[in-house]
C-alpha cells in the first residue's frame, strides 16, 4: 500500500482526499489551515473530515519549518499531495517523497497560474476552465502536467458556480490518474509557461465597479465576485452596496447616468457602453434591501 502526506484545504482538499482514500491510498498527516475569522466558510472542512476518519493533521501557520520538513521526513512518503492548500512548498519538502509531488490546480493550465484561477477565468469571460494535476516546483504550477480536465462556464454561470464543477473534475482528475501514479508509468507533459499566464491574489476592494467600462466587462466582475465572494459593488449615499444578484439587462432604459438608478420598482446599473445590468438583489452589511428602502437610499443620493 502506498502512503501520502497531505497538504489540503476547502471543498477540493476534502474531496481528494477522499478520492485517496477510496484508492487505498494510506494517509499518516494532513497539514491543512486553521479558518479565518474574518473569511466567510462555505466550503468544506479538511479538519473535520480528518476527525471523522481518525486521520492525524496539523495545522502549523508555515508549512517550510525544520520541524514540519523533518516530520514529513520521518514518514517517509511515497507521495506528497497539495489540495488547494494556500502555501508553497519549500524545495526540501518537496524531495521527500520517493515517487513525486503533485498539485491540483484550478485551471487548464498553463493558462490562469497563480492564485484564485477560478475568478481570474470568470472576470475575463473565459467559456472553460479546468482542473490540473501537476509536478510541484519551487516556481508556482510550472511543474509537468499529469492529467487535466475541462469543465464549462457558461455565461451567468458566477466563480461560486464554477467551483463546484471544478471540485468535481478535480476528484475525477485525481481518480483518474492515480493508477498510473502508483504504478510509476504516469505521463509528464511539458507545462509551456510562454504558452499560458500569471495572476496574483484579489482583495475585497477590487470588487469596486467601473461602470465607465461595457455591461459585460461589469458583468463579468459581478459574477467572478458574486457572493460569497467579497462581491462586486459601488458606492450609494456613503454606503458599500453589494449586487448579490443580477444579469444583462436585454434593454436599457434611455437617459439615464452612469451607475445605479430604480426606474418604476427596477433596479438597472447603467454602463459605458449604454447598456446595463438588470439588478435583482443588493446588499448593505449582508442584508438584502428592499424597494422601499432602495427608494429611499437613492431619493437620498
Amino acid at each position: 500500500m502506498k502512503n501520502a502526506v497531505i497538504f489540503a484545504y476547502h471543498s477540493v482538499g476534502v474531496r481528494c482526499i477522499k478520492t485517496l482514500l477510496a484508492r487505498g491510498i494510506e494517509i499518516p498527516l494532513v497539514i491543512t489551515h486553521e479558518d479565518s475569522a474574518t473569511e466567510t466558510i462555505w466550503f468544506e472542512s479538511v479538519a473535520k473530515l480528518c476527525t471523522e476518519n481518525g486521520i492525524a493533521f496539523i495545522t502549523p501557520e508555515h508549512p517550510n519549518t525544520r520541524e514540519i520538513i523533518e516530520k514529513v521526513g520521518s514518514i517517509s512518503p511515497d507521495f506528497i499531495f497539495s489540495f488547494y492548500y494556500r502555501n508553497m512548498l519549500a524545495a526540501e519538502l518537496l524531495s521527500i517523497p520517493k515517487h513525486g509531488a503533485y498539485n491540483l490546480h484550478g485551471s487548464l493550465l498553463p493558462k490562469y497560474r497563480g492564485r484564485v484561477p477560478v475568478n481570474w477565468a470568470v472576470l475575463h469571460g473565459e467559456t472553460e476552465t479546468g482542473a490540473t494535476l501537476h509536478e510541484m516546483t519551487i516556481k508556482p504550477d510550472a511543474g509537468a502536467i499529469i492529467a487535466q480536465t475541462a469543465v464549462p462556464i457558461l455565461p451567468d454561470d458566477t466563480a461560486f458556480e464554477v467551483f463546484g464543477k471544478l471540485t468535481v473534475a478535480a476528484e475525477q482528475t485525481l481518480w483518474s490518474a492515480l493508477p498510473s501514479l502508483i504504478a510509476g508509468t504516469a505521463p509528464r507533459l511539458i507545462n509551456q509557461l510562454d504558452a499560458g499566464s500569471y495572476f496574483g491574489g484579489r482583495k475585497p476592494e477590487d470588487g469596486k465597479i467601473d461602470w465607465t467600462q461595457s455591461a459585460q466587462q461589469v458583468y463579468n466582475l459581478h459574477r467572478a465576485v458574486a457572493p460569497p465572494y467579497p462581491g462586486a459593488y459601488d458606492d450609494l449615499s456613503g454606503l458599500k452596496v453589494i449586487i448579490k444578484k443580477a444579469r444583462l439587462a436585454p434593454k436599457c432604459p434611455a437617459n439615464l447616468p452612469l451607475g445605479l438608478s430604480v426606474v418604476d420598482n427596477t433596479v438597472f446599473g447603467v454602463c459605458g457602453d449604454g447598456n446595463a445590468l438588470l439588478v435583482h438583489e443588493l446588499l448593505i452589511d449582508g442584508d438584502v434591501l428592499d424597494i422601499t428602502e432602495l427608494k429611499r437610499l437613492f431619493k437620498a443620493h
